[in-house]
């Protein structure tokens, strides 16, 4: 295996690691999309949400509960983005698995209705049809 950007965090014992727990990771993305843009990342190096353990996908979640929970009372955001980009044909850049957890703020788009389904553009304003 080449080498692995989160898979160097996860073991180095990084200053950029924000919270952890037994089998996952939570650090702030290094070219956030908004202030507190949080990446939830299991230790172990898997590519696919759909390969986690039991224990690994509690773990996620536990750990995008509370990093959902330290931005509250840090930013104080008026919603979230939450993602996975699961193979390459979904737009996975990096072959480790990570969750993305990002504020939103009123305004901080011009229009943000369909979030997530704009990763398709020509398909996500459909209620414009």
């Amino acid at each position: 295996m080449t080498s692995c950007v989160f898979c160097e965090i996860c073991n180095s014992n990084s200053e950029r690691i924000v919270r952890a727990n037994e089998t996952a990771i939570a650090i702030y993305d290094a070219y956030p999309l908004n202030p507190g843009h949080a990446l939830i990342i299991p230790k172990r190096h898997i590519s696919s949400f759909f390969s986690a353990l039991p224990d690994e996908r509690a773990d996620l979640l536990a750990l995008l509960d509370q990093m959902k929970a330290e931005l509250d009372t840090s930013l104080a955001p008026h919603g979230y983005n939450i993602g996975i980009n699961d193979g390459p044909a979904a737009g996975q850049t990096v072959p480790h698995l990570h969750i993305h957890l990002i504020p939103r703020h009123e305004g901080d788009t011009q229009d943000p209705r369909g979030g997530v389904r704009w990763v398709l553009p020509d398909k996500a304003a459909y209620w414009n049809e």
